[in-house]
């Protein structure tokens, strides 16, 4: 069988598959990306590995006429390299008829495809691609398609989504109602320790989450980099684990590592963030200079991987719950920071120059941390001209009024059940 015969049968295997029905969970991305149809610019969807791209690209399909699709992850195109490009926009056409919008899958596998999407954007086509790594796909596109194109990052399931994926209807008082608030503590307390990744949620199987973490870091991680020394990856990943939203330095990693130069770690963090695994959150400054200089903090994608390095069962449900928030922060685009002067708080975030909001999470405020939480927000709220803050626990609710300044005190399900925007 020749090359273009194997691609023929490819293309219509995958053609198929992508068009048989399902029972989607509608993402609450979808009607952002749906918008961004209405000019030329590519289209981006990234995020890491099975947390619902290609099942976010049928249901763009869905609501599309004249486009083609290509999954590039197939085994089958690992002899595939730029110049057969051609060739398969021929199968394409053969296929599809004349495709007027490109569905391109994990298509960072194939060196120099920047060069084939840039040729079809300047014939008036819409690209759409998805990848599991960030840092490959920004570096391609900011050499030949800067500014032509538009990212979006994919995360797994919200607690919104978890809970149609669940079919747990909300209605705007099921916050207020005895029964449907009882129903939603407890999904909440399903969701901090499963996550949502989709596939998971479907089967419960820890050797599916095992299978796909090892999976991103020997794919994504050691031999996308040519990573010699596997057992350093793994030691480190199970060290960020386990200090999932303390402070962290590369050189602290490098002298618990053993190893004589921190650059190597700060290589190996930088990995792991291009594959989504892990977020570094940085401290704010208006300084630049001491902002990068300044410990940061670690953040993981997603509840189920904590799983396997132990964390979700870990007694300090406040950095459970603080990891959920971040992640949701990230995934409604916001510029999120920490701030540290005499006191801490755990998240601001930043719109254009300014601060606009302070946020703390801890399991619950008692008289042994009430000081501590109260007073990193007050500070921060203080220096930087906020009259509100919000402080997110497990269970309590009430709002604070210290002199000037309001604190909302809320639930983290509730809160993320309500919030529309960060």
């Amino acid at each position: 069988m020749s090359s273009r015969e194997i691609l023929r049968h490819l293309v219509i295997q995958q053609k198929n598959q992508i068009e048989k029905g399902g029972d989607y969970i509608e993402r609450s991305i979808l009607p952002e990306v749906l918008d961004a149809f209405s000019d030329n610019r590519v289209l981006i969807l990234t995020g890491i590995r099975r947390c619902g791209k290609s099942t976010l690209l049928k249901q763009i399909m869905q609501k599309k006429t004249r486009y083609c699709y290509i999954n590039f992850e197939d085994e089958r195109l690992l002899a595939f390299r730029a110049e057969d490009f051609e060739t398969l926009n021929e199968v394409l056409f053969e296929v599809y008829g004349v495709p007027e919008i490109y569905f391109f899958d994990e298509i960072q596998n194939i060196d120099r495809f920047e060069t084939f999407v840039r040729r079809l954007q300047d014939q008036g086509k819409k690209v759409v691609l998805t990848g599991s790594n960030a840092a490959l796909l920004s570096q391609e596109f900011g050499t030949r398609l800067t500014g032509r194109y538009k990212l979006f990052s994919v995360y797994p399931f919200s607690f919104a989504e978890f809970l149609r994926f669940n079919r747990i209807d909300t209605g705007r008082d099921s916050s207020y109602l005895t029964e449907e608030r009882v129903r939603l503590i407890s999904a909440f307390e399903t969701y901090t320790q499963t996550g949502g990744m989709p596939e998971y949620l479907k089967n419960s199987d820890p050797d599916y989450i095992r299978t796909l973490y090892d999976n991103i870091l020997y794919r994504d991680i050691i031999a996308r980099y040519s990573i010699r020394r596997q057992r350093l990856v793994r030691e480190l990943v199970g060290m960020l684990a386990s200090s999932i939203a303390l402070p962290f330095t590369y050189n602290s990693l490098k002298k618990t590592l053993g190893l004589k130069n921190a650059i190597t770690v700060k290589e190996y963090v930088s990995y792991l963030s291009g594959a989504y695994l892990f977020f570094e959150l940085s401290r704010f400054d208006y300084s630049v200079k001491k902002q990068l200089n300044s410990p940061r903090k670690i953040y993981m994608i997603d509840t189920a991987f904590g799983i396997l390095n132990g964390f979700s069962s870990s007694p300090n449900t406040g950095r459970l719950l603080e990891n959920i928030v971040f992640v949701e922060l990230l995934r409604r685009g916001s510029e999120v920071y920490y701030y540290s002067g005499d006191r801490e708080c755990d998240f601001i975030i930043r719109r254009g120059r300014k601060i606009t909001r302070a946020i703390q999470v801890c399991h619950e405020l008692n008289n042994d941390n009430e000081d501590r939480e109260i007073g990193g927000i007050l500070e921060a709220m203080d220096s930087f001209g906020l009259h509100e803050g919000i402080i997110l626990t497990s269970h309590q609710e009430e709002t604070r009024k210290l002199g000037d300044s309001t604190i909302t005190i809320q639930p983290v399900w509730k809160w993320l059940m309500e919030e529309s925007t960060g």
